[in-house]
């Protein structure tokens, strides 16, 4: 079985994913970053692959992009880091990124490379599902990684039923139609939103996304969904002085609130 529905199946409520860009803050901080997430308390990791145009991403993450892409990550290398990781992490691993790099590698050695690695699932902001559909699910399916699709509050029900239905392990709400970014508060239209997608009992379970950043938010997505995705405040708090475990203890215990 794939982590990530193991991991929906073991945890009803309360799931917290992390977003972390590969190769921050320093180049070869990735594996260290997915044992410290694990150590303390993260349920499921999503790692980016930095892009130069990340246009889906607010200025946290676009700058940590940046950053890692001087430091000298590559999508090449991102796997090389990865290729023993299920020595120590047992979480279930995400990979996030733009279509442009992986098309560059070509679909097929990616998914191959992924499988090879242990990913379990991917997700493609700017790959629309009615091409992922036909040109590319059944790589995916064939081997067991899922494709995990987003809607939008502007997405129509009929879509977000489609979508559903395409999405491998989990749907990814997002909150925002704005671009990713640390918020403090959830919005009464944000509820509404939740709310409705709760209401349509789709065939697979929700985590909220853009605009989680503290136990407030946290708590309220958790209400509403399955669990949220905090990427913005996390890079935030990575970026700042201090040991890396360190800090990843720290933004743990203030959003799970130990």
């Amino acid at each position: 079985m794939n982590r990530v529905d193991r991991l929906f199946q073991a945890k009803p409520s309360g799931i917290l994913s992390v977003y972390a860009t590969a190769g921050y803050p320093s180049l070869n901080d990735t594996v260290p970053l997915l044992e410290a997430l694990q150590a303390h308390g993260a349920d499921m990791v999503e790692v980016g692959i930095p892009f130069s145009d990340p246009l889906a991403d607010g200025p946290v993450i676009q700058e940590s992009s940046q950053v890692a892409l001087r430091n000298g990550m590559n999508l090449n290398l991102l796997f090389n880091q990865l290729e023993k990781i299920r020595t120590t992490i047992r979480l279930p691993l995400i990979l996030m990124g733009y279509f442009n790099p992986i098309f560059r590698m070509g679909v097929e050695p990616f998914l191959d490379r992924c499988l090879h690695c242990g990913i379990d699932g991917v997700i493609i902001p700017d790959l629309p599902p009615d091409e992922y559909e036909e040109q590319y699910r059944t790589m995916f399916t064939d081997r067991n990684i899922h494709h995990i699709l987003l809607v939008t509050p502007h997405t129509s029900e009929e879509r977000i039923r489609k979508i559903a239905r395409l999405s491998g392990g989990f749907l990814y709400m997002v909150a925002d139609a704005a671009t990713t970014g640390a918020r403090d508060t959830i919005g009464t239209h944000q509820v509404e939103y939740f709310d409705r997608i709760h209401g349509m009992k789709l065939p697979v379970p929700g985590l909220i996304g853009f605009g989680i950043s503290n136990r407030e938010t946290f708590e309220t997505a958790c209400s509403h969904a399955r669990g949220a995705i905090i990427g913005s405040a996390f890079i935030e708090a990575i970026g700042k002085e201090g040991p890396l475990e360190m800090k990843v203890k720290q933004f743990l215990e203030l959003i799970r609130g130990g």
